[in-house]
């Protein structure tokens, strides 16, 4: 209702609930999907800034007949029909002042009524703060009773943005509305754990593409990984052994807080707290978002997948506790198959490459090329062959020397085919479950690799983290992917050096303080070039890229180096430890023959 309205005249009245929602839902409802209204403004709402879908006729209308806005309005019993009283300034003013609320902010109500309007480039808040008061007939007496004039900084400087603020920006920060649908497709934006883990408290972010997780074994990079995985599914990887609180952790003080990330808006922190009656983690309800597909390898070889359309919220209402601990494939699962769940590797891969549809079959094809490692021989499906005592059709790989049954690989290659497999197999399925339901397909994919480098060869440790990276797109160019890793492989670590990116990429650190505590934390990522600067860098720790006996040898030498009362004999001893330890071509060799030349002695 704007200001302009004639005050005081007996004749002039509008039905103001019908009004007021119309103005409501033109500058106050972001989320078209919901029927709750959205306020910028302080609040004392039990549900925060949403507003009821009945505002305007509850809420509105309590306020516009409390007593001490009733003289504001004329307004005849049992009617719907409003107007303004002669004195309605004098009650609004008298009403901020009882309130303590200070006057009416100008400048940011226009900011916000104006948010999505197209200005010119060089509008100041004073230009701004004249189009309100004109657009909505604010009158002198109007803006100086109940408005404030303040304007912020320069009123002649621009200080816009050069796009308009749109809704969808707005819903990216704020909590979802009561009545929001779980939003799909989220990564994992952060996970808090406190009195649980090997620390008493741990904070991961990691990074929006790529994260590596690295530290000495025993430190808690599987049991990150493992949280990571409840955190994005609600579900333990292994549901029969979930997280323990730490014994030492006070009864409320066990607790793991995430936050889920999506398109069109960002979830707050949802904290969950252990409950010592059941020992057990509940479940999380209500979340506004839900993650895209989510794939785990373990490092044991076994294998889990979620899917928010065939695991998502209105299936688990359906779902038994034990079907929920069958989204874990152990190793012989993912090979031979799990009746209603998962045909197997070996089944499927004959049937895809012997269907008169090879679509899936040349992904998996492809996934397997980019997986291989570049100077090495390439992962190329052949024929499937029949073994003695052995029904099944038994895939193979093509290799230089002969055409290998897949179950006779070696461990490495197994693993690597498998990693192909599951994404292959899980996003064919989520395409399948998507086309039965009616729903679009997910663009979002989390990936968890535990023990990247497990069973690998040099060669392939240098290549296969960033062949990894490639593979959604693979399955389909609208895909994306959050892909999360532990490594121990310096290999590894320099594979990505071209690759890594500081905006979308991160690398997190475990170790151990000389006092015992385990400290976990974001560390720059730096490209040391050679395995060996890896080696000797902060992330591996080593003194030296050498045996330990070598390393042992060289660091006595050292020291033996800088001090000025070394003898004859002290060298020529020392001499036949690192004969012994450190070989001819060692770069370490012509400083030491140069120290016993200094001090006259032939080796």
């Amino acid at each position: 209702m704007q200001a302009s309205q004639d005050a005081g005249r007996q004749d002039y009245h509008i039905p103001i609930n019908a009004k007021e929602d119309e103005f409501m839902r033109t500058h106050y409802k972001p989320d078209i999907a919901s029927n709750y209204f959205f306020t910028p403004f302080r609040t004392s709402s039990r549900r925060g800034r949403w507003l009821s879908p009945r505002y305007s006729s509850t809420s509105g209308q309590s306020t516009r007949t409390k007593r001490d806005l009733m003289g504001a309005f004329i307004h005849q019993k049992d009617s719907d029909e409003w107007g303004w009283a002669q004195e309605y300034i004098r009650v609004l003013r008298q009403k901020l002042v009882r309130d303590g609320t200070g006057r009416v902010p100008l400048f940011w109500l226009a900011v916000w009524l104006f948010r999505d309007r197209q200005w010119p480039e060089h509008t100041t808040s004073e230009e701004l703060v004249r189009v309100f008061i004109r657009e909505f007939n604010i009158g002198r007496e109007e803006r100086n009773e109940i408005f404030q004039n303040l304007l912020p900084g320069d009123i002649n400087e621009a200080f816009l943005e050069n796009e308009p603020y749109s809704d969808a920006r707005l819903l990216k920060i704020v909590e979802p509305p009561p009545d929001a649908t779980p939003e799909e497709g989220g990564t994992l934006l952060s996970l808090d754990l406190r009195g649980v883990g090997p620390s008493p408290s741990l904070t991961f972010n990691p990074g929006e593409r790529l994260t590596i997780i690295t530290g000495d074994n025993g430190l808690g990079k599987t049991f990150i990984l493992e949280c990571a995985w409840w955190s994005l599914t609600g579900r333990w990887p292994d549901y029969d052994n979930p997280a323990f609180p730490r014994l030492d952790a006070s009864r409320n003080e066990a607790s793991i807080t995430f936050a889920i990330t999506g398109k069109k808006r960002q979830t707050g922190q949802v904290v969950i707290k252990y409950d010592w009656d059941k020992h057990s983690w509940p479940s999380s309800k209500g979340r506004p978002t839900l993650p895209g597909l989510v794939v785990y390898a373990r490092v044991d070889g076994s294998f889990a997948v979620w899917d928010p359309i065939r695991h998502g919220p209105a299936q688990a209402l359906q779902d038994s506790q034990e079907d929920r601990a069958l989204l874990l494939f152990s190793r012989n699962q993912v090979l031979d198959g799990l009746t209603g769940k998962i045909e197997g590797l070996l089944r499927d891969w004959v049937k895809w490459q012997h269907s008169p549809d090879p679509t899936v079959f040349e992904t998996f094809k492809s996934v397997l090329a980019q997986l291989s490692p570049p100077d090495m021989n390439p992962l190329v499906p052949s024929e499937p062959i029949r073994m003695a005592h052995d029904p099944r059709e038994i895939p193979t790989l093509a290799h230089p020397y002969a055409n290998v049954p897949f179950i006779h690989e070696s461990a490495g290659i197994k693993r690597i085919v498998t990693i192909a497999y599951l994404l292959v197999w899980a996003w064919n399925e989520h395409q399948v479950a998507a086309r039965l339901a009616k729903r679009a397909p997910q663009q979002k994919m989390v990936v968890l690799v535990d023990e990247m480098e497990a069973h690998l060869h040099p060669k392939w440790q240098r290549a296969i983290l960033p062949a990894l990276l490639q593979v959604t797109g693979l399955l389909s160019q609208n895909v994306e992917s959050q892909v999360i890793v532990t490594t121990h492989s310096p290999l590894v670590l320099a594979s990505v050096e071209t690759k890594f990116s500081e905006d979308l990429d991160s690398l997190f650190h475990l170790e151990l303080s000389p006092g015992g505590a385990l400290n976990f934390s974001e560390i720059p990522f730096v490209s040391y070039g050679t395995i060996d600067a890896w080696l000797t860098s902060d992330v591996f720790a080593l003194h030296e890229a050498r045996s330990r006996e070598g390393e042992k040898a060289i660091e006595t030498a050292k020291r033996l180096m800088g001090n000025s009362d070394a003898t004859a004999e002290d060298i020529k001893n020392l001499h036949r430890v690192l004969v012994q330890s450190v070989p001819e071509s060692d770069e370490f060799w012509p400083r030491w023959v140069y120290f016993a030349g200094k001090k006259g002695i032939k080796l």
